[in-house]
Formats: C-alpha cells, structure tokens, sequence
C-alpha cells in the first residue's frame, strides 16, 4: 500500500524541500520505491535534484491542468528516487484550478494516474508556501501531513493556520488525514533558545515531534549545488544520519493503522 505524506508549512525557510529530497532518498536507501512530488512553482526541489526546470517540456503542471499521465513526466534522479517535477507554469495551475469543479481532488486523481503494476511505497508531496489550491489538494490526497519547523520562536507564526487548514480539510476533502507531527529543523543545540524552542514545540500544538531534530549545517547549503541529496553529498554528516532516523521513524509510523476516510477518491 502507498503511503502518501504531504510535507507542508506556508512559511518559507523551513528546510521543508531539503527534508522532502533528504527523507526521500533515505526511504529509497531503506529499499523502498519512492516517487518525490514538486508541487512549488518555484521548483526548488526540481533543481536541487539536478534538474534544470527551463530545460523541461513536461512537469506536473501538464498532469495537474491537462490531463497528462503522470508517468510521462516522472523523471529518474541519482539519489534513487523518482521525481515528478515543477516549473513556473505551475503558478498558472492555481489560478486554472480554482474555476475547477473538485479542484480540491486535483491531486488524488492524478496519483490515480500512477503505475499500479509497479507500485510507489511512498510518494512525498512537498507543497508550496502558501496555503493555497494545491496545498489543499495536497492535504486531500495525503495520508498524513509532516510540519518542518524551524528551531526560532517566529518560525511559529503561521502553524496555527496551518493546522486550522488540516482540520477542513478534514471535515470537507479528506476525513482520513493524520498530522504525523512536527519536525524540528535547523537545529542549533549549543544555543539556549533553540533547545527551549524544541522543548516548548510538543506543549505549544499539542503534537508529536518527530526525532532527532535537524541539525544546522553548512553541508545542506551544498548539496543542492551538486544536484544530490546531502545523503549522497555528504553521507556520514550529521545532517545525513539525522534524516536517516527520521526516514526509519516515518517508516514506522507508517505501519500503525489508518484512519478510515468516507471522503476521498479512488482506492489505494
């Protein structure tokens, strides 16, 4: 069974697209087929994997706006984990999507589209800083939601919106969709105020923090030039062991059951 995860915080800076090339590619060192979703205009993701977005014909915006099978955009990566890339013309994609009837269910219907002789054992949706159409269609087509949270008391603003989000989600798209929790980035444990930051994270939403925190380090600056995850760029760092428990940690989480959803498309 596919375990789809949305990785999502509107705020930028987060470390939200590291964690989602770093988590994937430590799933595919574990043995699992993992296909990475680049759901930002932006296409952070796309281009720290190596993949020069201009360069590209077919994205996800043409699976998402024009009824394109998604494994004709999927694109192999050197870090073992597939990738269905963006590129700017997905800022068109909202504003198509929003004259849409189920736009919400945008999402779920093209991973409908997906190979299911060969199924992925997880696909990581990294969702675009906002709080838009596609991080809604994200959440409606996700099992769980993951929140990278920065280790700094203002990297709070903005969670609670994000969680109010997740509940209507709940009520209106997608009944069965769990918040795995709260993974604490950019760590600095010699400083006072990022340990009492990871300290207050749990108490402050109510949530579970996903462990070990990220650590800060320069390493994470240089992977995406090198067109690698750090587990390949760097793979006995810190920055690399951490999101390999982290990656072990979601892997466990994903074996508890699910909750039951009366809301959603298509099967799994």
């Amino acid at each position: 069974m596919t375990t789809t995860l949305a990785i999502a915080n509107q705020k930028g800076g987060v470390a939200k697209t590291t964690s989602v090339a770093s988590i994937g590619a430590a799933l595919a060192e574990q043995g699992a087929r993992v296909l990475l979703v680049d759901l930002d205009p932006q296409a952070c993701l796309t281009f720290s994997l190596g993949i020069d977005p201009e360069d590209l014909d077919l994205s996800v915006h043409h699976v998402l706006t024009k009824g394109l099978e998604p494994g004709e955009a999927i694109i192999e990566t050197e870090d073992g984990v597939d990738l269905l890339p963006a590129t700017i013309e997905l800022a068109r994609a909202e504003a198509d999507l929003l004259t849409r009837t189920g736009r919400e269910h945008a999402i779920t219907a093209a991973m409908e589209g997906l190979d299911e002789d060969e199924p992925y054992d997880w696909v990581l949706l990294d969702c675009p800083p906002s709080l838009g159409v596609l991080t809604v269609a994200a959440l409606t087509a996700a099992d769980g939601v993951l929140i990278p949270l920065q280790c700094e008391t203002l990297s709070h603003r903005g969670v609670g919106q994000l969680l109010d989000t997740v509940h209507d989600v709940r009520r209106f798209t997608n009944r069965g969709l769990e918040v795995w929790g709260v993974l604490p980035t950019l760590y600095d444990g010699r400083t006072n105020h990022s340990r009492t930051v990871l300290e207050t994270i749990s108490d402050t939403y109510d949530l579970e923090v996903v462990e070990p925190p990220i650590p800060k380090t320069i390493k994470f600056a240089e992977a995406p030039a090198a067109g690698r995850s750090i587990l390949s760029t760097s793979r006995s760092s810190k920055g690399a062991r951490a999101y390999r428990d982290v990656a072990q940690t979601l892997a466990e989480r994903s074996r508890r059951p699910r909750r039951k959803s009366t809301s959603r498309r298509g099967k799994r």
